[in-house]
């Protein structure tokens, strides 16, 4: 198999994969709740929906801007997978691709020139500092392998045992950065219902199907390298046991646990943060993690 026909052929698996975690996702809370809720399905019949509905452009819109950064999105979580499922890269790589999305993020809530749009992407700017924790988790688990390469992070594993076991609240900063990207997630503030859609409001049709692919596939790169970089070598069967449980514990958290408001949702962002970041510094230097 020839590596451009590897990498398509992961990207279909990302975007099924996260498309059906997704619904799954939403499925749990509704039941959680005691609703019905939708089928699991509903979330790649809503992506393939939108590919087919006619795209509207608000008055208000940058078109260039508006229309290009919707593909940037996509992109730039397709660079993930090839980062991760396919070459097994660094680490560093995935940290650029997330820090991109951020600012992706924040320039497609102001390209439509709505008011919902531009809140959003104001907040995404606060949320950015409570992603920190992910960066020292990144340095923790150098600190512990020795290196950046998922590959050889992997093979670290597969002799030493989970870093799960070894930095539990290292893996626990990483675990809340998923929160975070969780739909409906207590620390959602960009996406706000008070925000209608956040910095997705104004976007609609073919462009709307790509921000709902990238979603899809954005899900499970995120759960991929969670699960690669604290539970070792996994089997396929082991991954998908490992996202599901994610997707369920995820869900569950998110069904009971109403929206913050931004300030709050920060600051218990920067305070679990920083109760793991110096647990795990004390744990490090006192000779429990060897």
């Amino acid at each position: 198999m020839n590596l451009m026909a590897e990498i398509l052929i992961q990207v279909i698996i990302a975007f099924l994969a996260g498309s059906l975690l997704l619904g799954l996702h939403r499925k749990i809370m509704a039941r959680v709740q005691r609703r019905p809720g939708p089928p699991i399905i509903q979330h790649l019949l809503h992506s393939l929906k939108f590919f087919f509905k006619e795209t509207g452009f608000p008055r208000t819109v940058s078109k260039v801007f508006y229309i290009g950064i919707t593909f940037i999105l996509a992109l730039i979580w397709v660079v993930g997978v090839i980062a991760g499922p396919v070459a097994h890269d660094s680490l560093l790589i995935l940290f650029g691709v997330y820090a991109v999305y951020k600012i992706v993020e924040h320039n497609a809530g102001s390209s439509s020139g709505s008011p919902y749009g531009k809140l959003s992407c104001v907040r995404a700017v606060l949320s950015a500092a409570t992603e920190l924790p992910l960066f020292a988790a990144i340095v923790f688990v150098y600190l512990v392998t020795g290196t950046m390469n998922i590959g050889e992070i992997i093979t670290y594993q597969s002799v030493n045992g989970p870093l799960i076991f070894t930095i539990p609240l290292a893996a626990v900063m990483f675990f809340m950065l998923i929160i975070t990207k969780s739909p409906y997630s207590p620390f959602a503030i960009t996406k706000d219902k008070a925000l209608i859609s956040g910095f997705e409001t104004e976007h609609y049709g073919l462009l709307r199907g790509f921000m709902h692919f990238s979603e899809a596939i954005a899900w499970y790169v995120m759960l991929w390298v969670f699960l690669t970089i604290f539970s070792g070598p996994l089997t396929a069967a082991g991954y998908l046991i490992g996202m599901i449980l994610i997707t369920f514990i995820t869900a569950f958290i998110n069904a009971t646990t109403p929206i913050l408001s931004p300030n709050h949702s920060v600051m218990t962002q920067i305070t679990i943060g920083a109760i793991c970041f110096f647990g795990t510094v004390i744990m490090i230097f006192t000779g429990v993690v060897a």
